[in-house]
């Protein structure tokens, strides 16, 4: 069971004045704020951020849009901390993400879906590390 999750609030949730619902819904759903910063990603940031996809078609794409406006990113803790925040944040697919979830409330596509999660224990820690030092987490 995992301690701690990574989320990033992208662009499109961060222009659309959602930064502030989403992190309520999160601390709502009893996960902890360890870390938390205001940022832009520079294309080459977003580019080893989502490294792991450049093989895929849509990587030009992910990191033009990824680096097109500031983020929020966060670590989160909580017993259970990826697939918890997985199940919160709901479907990649905004159209089928269960009601109440944070992309049926506030992701407008696929693309801009409003939140990154990781998807496992390993990922949420190289995710947070990119990110953040141990000295910025508290």
């Amino acid at each position: 069971m995992s301690q701690i999750t990574f989320t990033m609030f992208k662009p499109d949730a961060v222009v659309n004045g959602y930064a502030g619902k989403i992190l309520n819904d999160i601390t709502e759903a009893g996960f902890a704020i360890i870390a938390f910063k205001y940022t832009k990603l520079s294309p080459e940031m977003a580019g080893k951020f989502y490294a792991v996809h450049q093989e895929r078609g849509f990587y030009n794409d992910l990191v033009s849009y990824m680096s097109s406006g500031p983020i929020y990113v966060a670590i989160l803790q909580k017993v259970n901390a990826v697939a918890d925040f997985r199940t919160l944040i709901g479907a990649t697919d905004p159209s089928k993400a269960e009601a109440g979830t944070i992309r049926a409330k506030y992701a407008k596509s696929i693309e801009a879906n409003a939140v990154h999660g990781s998807d496992s224990d390993e990922n949420a820690n190289i995710e947070a590390n990119f990110f953040f030092t141990q000295f910025e987490r508290f």
